[in-house]
């Protein structure tokens, strides 16, 4: 690690730390990446399936859910650049599925009690999770239009819907917004209909702009929305734990897998496998502000803009069990917005996968780091195994 500022002896505490949770059951196995200023430091731990013998791998592909939201947003920012999007045009064009929006009068009101939207959703509004509809916080059921997403396929999932892109806007168009748009933070929902946007506005799948816009220029050769049977080997089961127990259920078997067979929905909010070594190439292109090797696949001001805080105050209310009180969100990544711990430095971006996945740049220190794992997460705080990987990451360093 020389010229890295980062301190060997430390890391290989780190590992130390890691090994633990595999030692104690809490995961089958997980892989830990540390980058700064070109070096780079992995570990493979533990085995690719529970009770298994087989060793996990630096190259396993792993289900990492919602890190695909910052790929879709540099996906609609590509777009932007190439002046086929606007930020601030109504998506109705494209998506006229979502024009002339009706909103609840209350979260827990009837479907039909509704008033007309103050204006039209905006890409600005996708893109910042504003739209109006998203994730609802509160005991699954609790409200009727939480019951009706459910119903609907629409309901934020580890899993990509099962319904083709047509149907799901569809589907969604027939259910009222829960805010004005533009008025509060609601989590995932912006980031399908973005998947949905950008397929429309290019003329192609979502699927294939990604691979020739973002994964092929940056070599990642494993990222996609389905593993080939040649390299199901590599993708390790994913498990759930037993809420009264903490014993690990299989969720998803790399012998039958929703991954392994081709997708419905490419979704934009959480359905792409990667490595670690593929995801630090799209985290490094982030931290070096949309270049890579000898081109570009972002300007700056893009990568800028995308990693500064679009949400007020009041736009976060409710969001502190997804955001803490020193995250704000920008295009598709939470931005942190003042130090609190070791790992909160200013300028951070990233976010966090609910199948166990966790990756943040930092400008600031030029740090990558990286955790796959292949349990989902219990809720949405973060678990401890991502809290001490952060932690250790930021211990080493040594300048």
């Amino acid at each position: 690690m020389s010229g890295s500022g980062l301190s060997g002896e430390r890391l290989d505490r780190m590992r130390d730390v890691m090994s633990g949770y595999v030692e104690r059951g809490d995961v089958p196995g997980l892989v830990t990446l540390v980058h700064r200023r070109g070096a780079t430091r992995v570990e493979a731990l533990g085995t690719m399936a529970a009770g298994g013998t087989v060793p996990m791998r630096r190259d396993a592909i792993f289900r990492i859910a919602s890190l695909t939201k910052p790929v879709t947003a540099v996906a609609a920012m590509i777009l932007v650049e190439e002046c086929r999007l606007r930020l601030d045009e109504p998506v109705d064009r494209l998506l006229p599925e979502l024009a002339d929006r009706r909103v609840l009068q209350r979260l827990e009101g009837p479907l039909d009690d509704t008033v007309p939207a103050r204006r039209p959703i905006t890409l600005r509004d996708l893109l910042t999770f504003r739209l109006g509809i998203g994730a609802v916080l509160a005991p699954r059921g609790t409200h009727p239009i939480q019951r009706a997403m459910d119903e609907a396929g629409l309901s934020p999932s580890p899993n990509p819907p099962a319904i083709d892109p047509d149907e799901w806007m569809k589907r969604l168009g027939a259910l009222p917004l829960v805010h004005q748009p533009g008025e509060r933070w609601m989590y995932h929902t912006g980031s399908e209909v973005l998947g949905v946007l950008i397929a429309r506005a290019a003329g192609q799948s979502f699927a294939s702009f990604l691979s020739d816009r973002i994964f092929d220029p940056l070599g990642m050769r494993d990222t996609a929305f389905q593993v080939p049977p040649e390299k199901l080997d590599r993708l390790p089961p994913s498990y759930r734990a037993r809420p009264a127990t903490g014993e690990l259920v299989l969720q998803d078997d790399p012998a039958d897998s929703r991954w392994g067979r081709p997708v419905a929905f490419p979704s934009g909010g959480g359905g792409l496998v990667s490595t670690a070594d593929d995801y630090l190439a799209f985290c490094r292109m982030m931290l070096d502000r949309g270049r890579h090797g000898g081109g570009r696949v972002l300007s700056r001001p893009s990568v800028e803009l995308m990693t500064s805080n679009h949400l007020a105050a009041e736009q976060r209310s409710g969001t502190r069990s997804f955001l803490g009180p020193d995250e704000g969100w920008g295009f598709g990544v939470s931005v942190s917005v003042r130090r609190s711990d070791l790992a909160t430095t200013p300028g951070r971006f990233g976010w966090n996968g609910g199948t166990g996945t966790s990756a943040y740049s930092d400008p600031g220190e030029d740090l990558v780091g990286i955790l796959l794992t292949q349990r989902h997460m219990d809720s949405t705080t973060s678990p401890a195994v991502f809290q001490d990987f952060w932690t250790s990451a930021y211990r080493a360093i040594d300048d």
